[in-house]
């Protein structure tokens, strides 16, 4: 299997081990990992209420679909990582600025913690 490590100066650099994002299938299908609210200018984390931290996160997440030649409408499934599930209605009004279209599959799970204290991290699985 023939893969490609997509990276873009326009998302955060990974924190860890692992690509912002990987590119297999001939090049159709794009695994985006998961984007937590960093601006990528500053590698600071942006905002403090979860309307704030999810447009980041998910701006970070589009410029890497952007990246590798794609956009919003090429995503077909997401999945959101909260740090407190009661931010799941104030998520969606965010969210849904973004998907307007062709919503793309969704599953949205509250979780104990997430890296660096922030509340929302968002991953998603794109065919171009």
């Amino acid at each position: 299997m023939e893969k490609k490590v997509v990276y873009t100066e326009k998302a955060p650099r990974p924190i860890g081990p692992y690509s912002q994002a990987v590119l297999v299938g001939g090049g159709k299908l794009l695994f985006v990992s998961g984007q937590i609210p960093i601006d990528p200018a500053t590698g600071e984390i942006v905002g403090e209420t979860i309307e704030e931290q999810a447009e980041r996160a998910i701006r970070n997440m589009l410029a890497i679909v952007e990246e590798a030649g794609g956009s919003a409408e090429n995503i077909v499934k997401v999945t959101a990582f909260l740090s407190d599930i009661k931010d799941y209605p104030k998520f969606n009004e965010v969210y849904g600025k973004f998907f307007s279209g062709s919503k793309p599959a969704r599953a949205v799970v509250e979780v104990s913690s997430l890296p660096k204290g922030v509340r929302v991290e968002i991953e998603c699985i794109a065919v171009l």
